[in-house]
């Protein structure tokens, strides 16, 4: 197990919340990054699209929306710090621009910062889906170079009792 913080993903969804919730009980006191992960670069795509007609965003517009992702980020990166906070951790916000997956870039954040431990929500499924963890979750699972915690949506805990 390794000797840094505490990785917890966090996209401001109620089941992020709940993650963070969840690993402050079992985990007061400890360093925690709460790592928010954005796609940059995704306006700069619309810009350039060679099967379509030009789109009606220019470079400067781009890299405005780039900026604004970015920002929207920091703000959802904060937001977890200061729930972390709340519930017992010593909170870090730390936002990743990645083209990765949210599983892939958690992982890597994890390995070089030698996590302790990984802490990630999966969403509510379906039907059949309900016995399928999320792709994000399920990616960290088969992958983590530490111990990984998985906190259910707050309905699939409930059903489970």
């Amino acid at each position: 197990m390794g000797v840094g913080p505490v990785i917890i993903g966090y996209d401001g969804s109620r089941t992020a919340q709940r993650a963070i919730e969840e690993g402050g009980a079992l985990l007061t006191s400890h360093e925690a990054l709460i790592v928010t992960v954005y796609e940059p670069g995704v306006a700069f795509d619309l810009v350039d699209l060679p099967t379509m007609p030009p789109a009606p965003l220019d470079v400067r517009a781009a890299i405005e929306i780039d900026r604004a992702l970015y920002d929207a980020a920091r703000h959802v990166a904060r937001e977890g710090a200061q729930l972390a906070e709340k519930a017992g951790l010593v909170a870090e916000p730390l936002v990743v621009a990645d083209q990765r997956t949210v599983a892939e870039t958690l992982l890597r954040v994890a390995k070089e910062r030698d996590a302790q431990a990984v802490i990630v929500g999966t969403q509510r499924r379906l039907g059949l889906r309900d016995i399928i963890l999320g792709s994000t979750a399920r990616g960290v699972i088969r992958s983590a170079p530490c111990p990984v915690v998985v906190v259910r949506a707050e309905e699939n805990a409930k059903h489970a009792r």
